[in-house]
């Protein structure tokens, strides 16, 4: 297989995670980073032996070295610069959303088509092999008839008023803050497990600060608390969530409810899910990573611990090492960039292979799946998923 150059746009968290874990996968070069903030864009390639460094990500565009780009920049950015990525031949990983509006997405995923190019986005949870195991575990029928979907997203890092950062202002990160930016990920990851998409909604939204003491000094995401005394800050409205009670229907008329939360005390990233049926249930903590429960009322419940040795073919793949040997965050985009990469090397494209990667199509309806919980909100009802967009 062939090598891929890669380059990546952003020079944050997320930016920093992106060169670290593409480091470990086969036949990908990181060859640039492009970053407004070209300081801390020198800092990453420095560490990470990346050649060569950007301070205006349009300098990619015209580069036959960089074959594809991933787009870690702030949530407004993401319209802007994955359309013209795709326009310019790339193939594009976009973190989530992966857009502001679903208009937007509809439109991406419409110019992707028309330009031959592999997109993804970054789902990151789809990787874990237990999550793999729970998925392959429903397909077989281990579960029996579905009933019951149901779990939580929580997150303490905006927990007090003086914790801030970007993703607070709608104008950057969009109308819908906790639904969209970790709830996002919880809808993915059921409907990914499940093999069934959610249909409609019923949402309320809530707030914890309608206002917050906003920082005279930028703040990195999950950094909020590092930030000094009262008399650094401005006092700002808040417009977006800080949490909210989903009630959803899946195809099949399966039935789910998720709790969002990014105000709940000692939570860092509790992303938890449990699937419950007729012969067995499930359930699996992104905290916990390495175990699976596994219920049953007849029997023993059990906890099936991350091992190669035990787990389905599939799910295998995703385990890099043996039984006893954790393994954890940064390992689940490691497996999606490996699978989105292998895919790119062997000549694959959406019209030829389904891809084995979440895409931008899954992207577009996770913004539907967020509009229709804030006109859930809006209007007191349960709320369709729209059907329209991209198709």
């Amino acid at each position: 297989m062939p090598p891929v150059n890669v380059a990546v746009i952003g020079s944050g968290f997320m930016g920093a995670a992106h060169v670290d874990a593409l480091r470990r996968v086969p036949h990908v070069n990181v060859v640039a980073i492009a970053s407004v903030d070209r300081p801390r864009a020198q800092e990453l390639a420095d560490q990470f032996g990346v050649p060569h460094v950007f301070g205006d990500w349009r300098e990619l565009l015209a580069r036959d070295d960089v074959h594809a780009v991933h787009n870690c920049t702030p949530n407004n950015l993401h319209f802007e610069v994955n359309k013209a990525l795709v326009q310019a031949g790339k193939h594009v990983l976009s973190e989530k959303p992966l857009t502001m509006t679903a208009a937007e997405s509809a439109e991406l995923v419409r110019l992707a088509r028309e330009a031959g190019v592999v997109t993804a986005i970054n789902f990151n949870y789809r990787g874990y092999p237990l999550v793999q195991q729970a998925r392959g575990m429903v397909a077989r029928g281990e579960l029996g008839d579905l009933f019951v979907v149901h779990g939580h997203y929580l997150q303490d890092w905006l927990l007090y008023d003086t914790d801030y950062n970007w993703r607070l202002e709608s104008s950057v990160s969009g109308a819908s803050r906790a639904v969209a930016d970790v709830g996002s990920h919880w809808c993915d990851l059921v409907q990914f497990v499940t093999g069934r998409k959610i249909v409609r909604v019923f949402a309320h939204m809530f707030r914890a600060h309608e206002t917050r003491r906003k920082p005279r000094v930028a703040v990195e995401t999950y950094k909020g608390k590092e930030v000094g005394a009262p008399q650094e800050y401005d006092e700002v409205p808040i417009d977006t969530e800080d949490g909210a009670f989903v009630l959803a229907e899946f195809e099949g008329g399966l039935r789910g409810s998720l709790t969002v939360s990014q105000v709940s005390a000692g939570r860092k990233n509790r992303q938890w899910i449990e699937v419950d049926g007729s012969k067995a249930a499930l359930s699996w903590n992104q905290e916990e990573p390495n175990t699976l429960w596994i219920g049953r009322r007849d029997g023993p419940n059990e906890q099936l611990i991350k091992d190669p040795s035990l787990m389905d073919p599939n799910a295998r793949g995703y385990a890099h090492y043996p039984g006893g040997h954790p393994e954890g965050y940064p390992d689940g985009p490691r497996n999606l960039f490996r699978n989105l990469y292998r895919y790119i090397g062997a000549g694959h494209t959406p019209a030829t292979q389904a891809p084995d990667f979440p895409t931008w199509e899954d992207g577009h309806y996770e913004q539907l799946i967020v509009d229709a919980a804030m006109e859930s909100h809006r209007t007191g009802a349960w709320v369709d998923v729209a059907a329209g967009g991209a198709k």
